[in-house]
């Protein structure tokens, strides 16, 4: 099956060996987001404020193909320090208050600096 490449906003950084998102089939797969804002400047501030951001970025990047949050199935999210995690859950519920999807949540040192990370994968079948 070929794969359906998904662009995100901004420019693609050339020298990176992967796309921010990749429709296989029904399922729509988000690389690793972190907080950067509509220009593709790091947002930095509390782990509130870049849970924000990086949801947004991932509701941009998933909008390119015809996605919303309700479409998303699985999550995985590293934080840089498991004690940030209650406080990013409750910003979380924000977004998805049904809880209707599996995910994992784990902590871990990001390559930049930045206090999250999240991929996703969505189901939205495709039409006909």
């Amino acid at each position: 099956m070929a794969n359906e490449r998904v662009t995100t906003f901004g420019k693609k950084n050339p020298n990176l060996p992967f796309h921010p998102a990749v429709r296989a089939g029904d399922f729509v797969f988000l690389s690793g987001q972190v907080a950067k804002d509509e220009a593709g400047n790091m947002v930095e501030g509390t782990i509130e404020v870049e849970t924000h951001a990086t949801i947004k970025a991932c509701q941009r990047i998933l909008a390119l193909a015809d996605c919303t949050l309700d479409d998303v199935v699985k999550v995985t999210t590293y934080l840089q320090d498991a004690r940030d995690f209650g406080r990013y859950n409750g910003v979380f519920k924000e977004y998805f208050p049904e809880g209707r999807l599996a995910r994992t949540t784990v902590e871990a040192r990001a390559v930049i600096s930045t206090r999250i990370e999240i991929e996703l994968v969505a189901y939205k079948p495709l039409a006909g």
